[in-house]
C-alpha cells in the first residue's frame, strides 16, 4: 500500500515529532511519501491514503488548502476527511460545539463586515482581566496576542491588532484568558481512531501582545501528563459532539465508516475549575506521539487499516 503524509514547503521532511511515523509505516508494509500539500507535480491519486500531518500554512491560504483537500478525497482516500477540514479549518466551529452543549472559552466574535470602529472595538473588549485576540482562521498560535482589560496601552494595541485583521477581511475572535493558563497550563488530551491514547501539558505560551514569529508556529513547552477520569470524559464528549454534528450536516451519513483518525482536545479549566474547550484539533495537530506509551504505534496501526481498507481495532 502507498501512503502519503501531508505537510508543507516549510516542512519538507515533516516536522521532527513526524518522523518516526514514516519508519513505523514502513516496517508494516507500507510504502511512505512525504509530499508538500501545495506542490503541483504529486500524484495524490496514485496513493491508498493521504494522512495530512503537517500543514501548518494552511490558515493563510485557507481557500487553496480546502479545495487541496477536496480534490485529494476525490481521488482517493483522506484523513480526516473532506467534511472534517471544510469544518476544522475555521474556529467557527466552537460556536457550534457550544451551541451543542459542549463547555468552550468564552469568545465574542467579531466579523469583517461589521467595519467597526476603534471605538467599537474599544466597547467590545471585556472590561477587566486579560484578553486574547486572534482570527478564526489560524494555526500554530500565530497572528495572537494577549492584552490586560484595565491597561489604556495595552488596550490600544489590541484595538490594531484586531482592526488589521479585520482589515485583511479575517473573523477576530476575543477570548477572556482564564488564570489556569498560567498557573495549570493546556490540556490536550489526543484520540485514535476514536479512542483515547495520551495527554500533554502545554505551558502558558502568550504573555504579550501578538509579535511577529519566525517559522510556521510558537514554540512550546510540553510535558506528559495523566488527567484525572472526568476530564477524559469530556474531551470524549467533544470529539462525540463534533461526529454528530459532521454526521447532521451531511444528512445523516456519518463522515467516514471508522472514527476520526486523530483527534486533539485541548481543554483550560474556568473559573469554578471546570474543564472548558479551547480548541478541537482535527485537521493538522501535533499529536506528541514521544509522550505517550505505545502511541505512535497506535497512529501507524490506525493508519495501516484505514489504507488496507479495513477498520481500526478499536
Amino acid at each position: 500500500m502507498r501512503i502519503a503524509l501531508a505537510t508543507c514547503s516549510a516542512l519538507p521532511d515533516l516536522d521532527p515529532d513526524d518522523v518516526p511515523l514514516a519508519a513505523a509505516l514502513e516496517r508494516r508494509g507500507a510504502e511512505v511519501q512525504v509530499a508538500v500539500w501545495d506542490d503541483p507535480a504529486v500524484l495524490w491519486g496514485g496513493f491508498d491514503l493521504v494522512v495530512i500531518r503537517s500543514t501548518w500554512d494552511y490558515a493563510q491560504r485557507r481557500g487553496e488548502f480546502v479545495a487541496w483537500a477536496h480534490r485529494v478525497s476525490q481521488m482517493t482516500r483522506l484523513s480526516n476527511p473532506f467534511p472534517v477540514i471544510r469544518w476544522n479549518t475555521d474556529k467557527h466551529y466552537l460556536a457550534e460545539l457550544e451551541a451543542a452543549g459542549v463547555p468552550v472559552v468564552p469568545t465574542m466574535w467579531l466579523e469583517p463586515e461589521l467595519h467597526l470602529s476603534g471605538r467599537a472595538l474599544h466597547t467590545r473588549f471585556p472590561a477587566g482581566g486579560d484578553f486574547v485576540i486572534k482570527p478564526a482562521v489560524s494555526a500554530g498560535s500565530l497572528d495572537t496576542g494577549r492584552y490586560t482589560a484595565m491597561n489604556a496601552s495595552s488596550r490600544g494595541l489590541a484595538i490594531q491588532h484586531a482592526k488589521r485583521l479585520l482589515g485583511d477581511e479575517r473573523t477576530v475572535m476575543i477570548q477572556r484568558y482564564l488564570n489556569s493558563v498560567d498557573t495549570e497550563g493546556e490540556h490536550a488530551h489526543v484520540f485514535i481512531s476514536g479512542e483515547y491514547s495520551h495527554s500533554i501539558l502545554k505551558a502558558a505560551l502568550l504573555d504579550g501582545p501578538d509579535v511577529a514569529v519566525e517559522g510556521t508556529y510558537r514554540p512550546e513547552r510540553i510535558s506528559p501528563i495523566s488527567p484525572d477520569a472526568d476530564e477524559i470524559e469530556v474531551a470524549r464528549t467533544v470529539v462525540r459532539t463534533a461526529r454528530r454534528l459532521l454526521t447532521e450536516a451531511s444528512d445523516g451519513v456519518p463522515v467516514e465508516s471508522d472514527p476520526f483518525l486523530y483527534a486533539r482536545v485541548d481543554l483550560v479549566h474556568d473559573d469554578e475549575d471546570r474543564p472548558v474547550l479551547m480548541e478541537l484539533e482535527m485537521v493538522e495537530p501535533s499529536l506528541f506521539f514521544g509522550y505517550g506509551d505505545g502511541a505512535l504505534d497506535r497512529f501507524a496501526d490506525a493508519v495501516i487499516a484505514r489504507a488496507g481498507g479495513r477498520s481500526a481495532s478499536l
